[in-house]
């Protein structure tokens, strides 16, 4: 194994994690100070989501905490896996009766993020986080046991 394997391994999860982070962010971003939680509540009831009420501001709340989260990289395999098991519902309760493509309401974001943010859960943040600092497993146990 090169020396830079390491490096780039954590620069690649980095790269994941703040990309996916900024778009979660901006998705919880939007449900709160642009369409409001009101408004993504009647979204949510209109979409046929069970619980719009309490379903809306849990995704909101989820979606900006869990991007911010994994911007910075902490907590991470809790966000991931946390957001993953969102946008999976998402996926079923929404989006898979729509087909893939976005534009007709399809799963294809959801279906990017759901695949990102597990994919974050399961190998970790990398070195390249707060997580590695505070609980000092900067590349995750799974993905150390993988290796």
């Amino acid at each position: 194994m090169s020396a830079s394997r390491p490096l780039r391994s954590d620069i690649a999860r980095a790269v994941l994690r703040i990309a996916l982070g900024a778009v979660f962010f901006a998705h919880g971003w939007q449900k709160f100070f642009e369409y409001t939680l009101p408004g993504a509540q009647g979204a949510f009831t209109q979409m046929g989501v069970p619980g719009a009420q309490f379903a809306a501001p849990i995704s909101a709340g989820l979606e900006l905490v869990g991007g911010a989260l994994l911007i910075v990289g902490l907590l991470t395999r809790v966000a991931g896996a946390l957001l993953a098991v969102e946008m999976i519902a998402a996926l079923l309760l929404v989006h898979v009766s729509a087909g893939m493509f976005v534009e007709k309401g399809g799963m294809e974001l959801v279906l990017i993020l759901a695949a990102g943010a597990a994919a974050v859960a399961l190998v970790g943040p990398g070195r390249l986080s707060l997580d590695t600092p505070i609980f000092g497993r900067g590349s995750g146990k799974l993905a150390a046991l993988a290796a």
